[in-house]
């Protein structure tokens, strides 16, 4: 039973930005800090690698005092929106409607509601009423592919069904404004808000390429290491300087394994999938790469037109290899990184 990604479709926000508009407002945040902090923080947000971001709400509103109530109510409000817009995108791109769906995993962990955002859809699109329902909240910027790893397993034991996996963020959504930590800095330097939908299917005559196999990694006594901390005032992000060396660490551990079970190595690999987590990270997966031959010039692409939008940045990677339709037989090897720590992966075969 073979599972096929038939596609790929992203959903920007209304409002963006480049780095150099948002400069001002942070300049007006850092007003009363120490000048030398303040040329820092300013030359960190030029220097993330991000030139332009998108935002549920305009930057006006990102540096506006709220309550966690009122961010959090903007968060479900306009996640809705936006997930809704890309999962009719995917079946439009699929030649299919919201009833052809029989399995749904919404993915998201920048804000919280109950219910989750799946039951807004079903609702609104007249889905299934025996759809299967599967809302992902606390696995961060790994849950892409976790959601594509969970909709794999379903369809490989179900013939002829299809699953949406739907990643929406909001990143600017948990901004503390009243935390001047490097940590809160950094996050808002190199995230951004965003949401993609994939549609994969155990139909044998559809299109795409096909999940030849799928493995999680996690990395022991590593819990500190990326998450949030729910606050008062919000989700505070969790950043541990280290994780970009920690992946250095372990990256003949979750890479050459997983492709040696497949009969594989590195120099057999034609696309790599990768989430750019930040800078640092890019360049870390950059030069271990490099040094096999290999490039992620797709990631460097986004996280430089979007920024980082958590589960949902790997999608967008993924549906740039789609647009260039790649060559039959040609292998795609997709990773990310999340809390736990943890990697994950999947292998795809055009």
């Amino acid at each position: 039973m073979s599972v096929k990604i038939t596609t790929v479709q992203k959903q920007l926000p209304p409002y963006t930005r480049s780095t150099e508009e948002i400069i001002p407002f942070l300049k007006a945040w850092l007003t009363g800090q120490e000048a030398r902090f303040q040329r820092k923080v300013i030359k960190l947000f030029e220097n993330a690698g991000v030139d332009r971001r998108y935002s549920i709400m305009d930057a006006a509103d990102v540096f506006q005092k709220t309550s966690f109530e009122e961010k959090n109510e903007h968060y479900r409000r306009e996640t809705i929106k936006l997930a809704e817009k890309a999962l009719l995108k995917a079946l439009g791109s699929a030649g299919l409607v919201a009833r052809d769906i029989d399995y749904i995993i919404t993915v998201s962990c920048t804000g919280i509601m109950i219910p989750s955002v799946d039951a807004y859809l079903i609702n609104r699109l007249d889905m299934k009423q025996d759809i299967v329902r599967l809302p992902v909240t606390e696995m961060g910027c790994v849950a892409g592919i976790s959601g594509m790893i969970y909709a794999k397993n379903f369809l490989k034991a179900n013939p002829n069904k299809r699953a949406a996996v739907i990643a929406v963020e909001s990143p600017t959504s948990t901004f503390q404004l009243d935390d001047y930590s490097m940590v809160n800095i950094v996050s808002a330097a190199i995230f951004g808000d965003g949401c993609a939908c994939t549609i994969l299917s155990s139909y044998e005559e559809e299109k795409g390429p096909e999940i030849i196999d799928e493995a999680m990694y996690h990395f022991y006594d590593a819990e500190h290491m990326m998450g949030f901390e729910l606050k008062n005032t919000g989700l505070q992000m969790v950043l541990d300087k280290e994780v970009p060396d920690k992946i250095a660490a372990h990256f003949p551990h979750f890479v050459h394994p997983f492709l040696e079970r497949n009969n594989l190595t590195i120099a057999d690999i034609d696309h790599l999938i990768f989430h750019p987590g930040g800078k640092k990270i890019v360049q870390t997966v950059e030069e271990l790469f490099g040094a096999l031959g290999k490039n992620i010039d797709h990631t460097k692409a986004v996280l430089k037109d979007y920024g980082n939008m958590s589960s949902a940045t790997v999608l967008y990677v993924l549906e740039r290899f789609m647009e260039q339709d790649p060559k039959k037989g040609d292998i795609g090897l997709m990773i990310s990184f999340g809390p736990g720590f943890t990697a994950q992966r999947l292998l795809l075969r055009w």
